[in-house]
């Protein structure tokens, strides 16, 4: 991969990051999203994948997976803010409240704090279907410098 390649990829670098930026991702959860994620994270819990186990459960139904959810926090990160190139350090989740097929998640993550000389960042991330809070939490971030 040439280095103009590599350049059109990239995200921002930590100095192009300051507290406030946000991102967002929405997605609207389907069916094949929940069993392809319970193919790939070997996660085959009845709650996420049969409506007859799920409906006497707390929830009334299905739901899906937490961790599909969290993972729209990575795509936001990986994808938008800061992009291509960021490396996730920690991150801290709250599920709050369950998603359904059909529920359309928007998740958001906002800068909360930057360390430039040491290229991380911190982050609230939200999860949301309509006004309600899904998923809650903080992440962390290894960002790359600008190459000097």
């Amino acid at each position: 991969m040439s280095v103009a390649y590599a350049e059109e990829l990239r995200g921002k670098y930590v100095d192009e990051i300051d507290t406030g930026m946000s991102a967002v991702f929405s997605k609207t959860v389907t069916e094949t999203d929940i069993v392809l994620f319970a193919g790939l994270s070997g996660d085959t819990n009845p709650v996420h994948l049969d409506e007859d186990f799920a409906k006497p459960s707390m929830f009334k139904g299905r739901i899906a997976h937490g961790m599909l959810t969290a993972g729209f926090i990575s795509a936001v990160f990986g994808t938008k803010l800061p992009g291509p190139g960021c490396i996730y350090l920690s991150q801290s989740l709250k599920f709050k409240a369950p998603v359904r097929i059909g529920d359309t998640v928007l998740t958001r993550c906002t800068a909360t704090a930057v360390d430039k000389e040491k290229g991380r960042a911190t982050f609230s991330t939200i999860a949301t279907v309509g006004d309600t809070v899904v998923l809650e939490g903080e992440a962390m971030l290894l960002v790359p410098k600008r190459p000097k």
